[in-house]
């Protein structure tokens, strides 16, 4: 098993933003080098501040609200403090919104371009979100 995991991180789909954030935090606190890279529909709902909730895409995400699991923005913030992880907001997303670093959850670490990403991902495991 790779000892490196990178995330890709795209979809607004509650039941995506939540898988994300549990392979991102489970993977961290293993002992993983996890770097996540958020971007696309994903981007809005770390906005610093945002209580914004994501649609679900089918039952599975209902039952996640209902049942009160720990929300993704906090696996996310769990995966940095506990395991390590850096998260880096996309680049191209950011300018697209007109988001600036400070505008995002302070547990984003610097922007990164896609090329800048793919490079550091290689050697290890992708996910796509």
């Amino acid at each position: 098993m790779s000892e490196k995991m990178s995330i890709v991180l795209v979809s607004g789909l509650r039941e995506q933003l939540q898988m994300a954030g549990m392979m991102a935090s489970v993977g961290a606190v293993s002992g993983m080098e996890v770097t996540v890279f958020v971007s696309m529909n994903a981007l809005r709902y770390f906005l610093k501040g945002s209580t914004e909730a994501p649609p679900a895409e089918g039952p599975m995400g209902k039952l996640l609200e209902e049942k009160k699991a720990p929300l993704f923005r906090t696996l996310f913030e769990q995966a940095v403090e506990l395991g390590g992880a850096r998260v880096h907001p996309c680049t191209m997303a950011m300018d697209i919104m007109g988001v600036e670093k400070e505008g995002l959850e302070p547990y984003f670490d610097e922007p990164l371009g896609l090329t800048k990403f793919l490079s550091d991902a290689q050697g290890g495991q992708v996910w796509s979100f």
